[in-house]
């Protein structure tokens, strides 16, 4: 099977590079002074490309760490293109979380890349294969802040950068959690007791759905998640003003 570059990526990059034009296009002389429909439709254009863009490289990152520690299958199966629909179902893993995202502002993770574990050469490497995940959006969040801070740019683009930026962080904060079904447990997981992996097997299918129901509906959970992902966004120089920002531009219609 090729290798190449999935044009489907390529698309979505090319969405939001014209999401960030139209930021620049749209932005007002500062950011009291109120938005642009240009600007507005540049911060949904590159976030929500953005965040798919990062949704591609988040698998990628677990296959290819997977695919040096001795899974020669993620090859044959295309995670190594990049494509969007190697990595998802449509509707379940790519519009539902962009649903979730626009509508609760929380990253909910998208993909999936079926690894072969027996095939990997050590638990090191196992949890390495978990960790590339959460550590990509970390990489890509870090990489956003700096240039945001670093480079000479127009207030909208800051504002959808920071937004975007932020959201990885979200997703590394999520993703990171000790919980069956997500990255953070698939870390420990080659760890830990045969008694204790199969009772993970068996919540894994629902413990990340309660965990997002107890995000959602819990009084302060949502806060508390919100305020672990700031003190990150802040630690890698994220500016929350210019994020917030941008999410209230995300969400135009409230």
């Amino acid at each position: 099977m090729s290798n190449r570059l999935s044009p489907w990526f390529l698309l979505l990059v090319g969405v939001s590079a014209l999401g960030g034009v139209l930021t620049v296009l749209g932005t007002p002389e500062a950011v009291s002074s109120g938005s642009s429909v240009l600007l507005t439709a540049g911060v949904v254009a590159l976030v929500l490309g953005g965040w798919a863009v990062s949704l591609c490289l988040h698998e990628f990152g677990h296959a290819v760490v997977a695919y040096r520690g001795g899974d020669l299958s993620v090859r044959d199966k295309g995670y190594l293109t990049l494509d969007i629909r190697r990595y998802s179902d449509v509707g379940l893993s790519f519009v539902l979380p962009i649903l979730i995202l626009l509508i609760g502002g929380i990253p909910l993770p998208g993909g999936a890349v079926w690894i072969n574990h027996g095939a990997i050469r050590s638990r090191g490497t196992r949890s390495l294969v978990s960790l590339a995940g959460p550590a990509t959006n970390l990489v890509i969040g870090m990489l956003l802040t700096a240039a945001v801070a670093v480079v000479p740019m127009p207030v909208g683009l800051a504002v959808g950068l920071s937004a975007l930026a932020f959201f990885q962080v979200l997703a590394f904060v999520l993703n990171i959690l000790p919980v069956p079904g997500l990255d953070g447990f698939g870390v420990l997981e080659p760890y830990l007791s045969p008694q204790a992996r199969q009772l993970a097997a068996r919540v894994r299918p629902w413990a990340p759905i309660v965990l997002f129901l107890l995000i959602i509906g819990l009084p302060g959970a949502a806060r508390l998640f919100f305020a672990a992902g700031g003190v990150v966004f802040a630690a890698v120089g994220g500016e929350p003003v210019l994020a917030f920002v941008g999410l209230d531009e995300l969400r135009f219609w409230t």
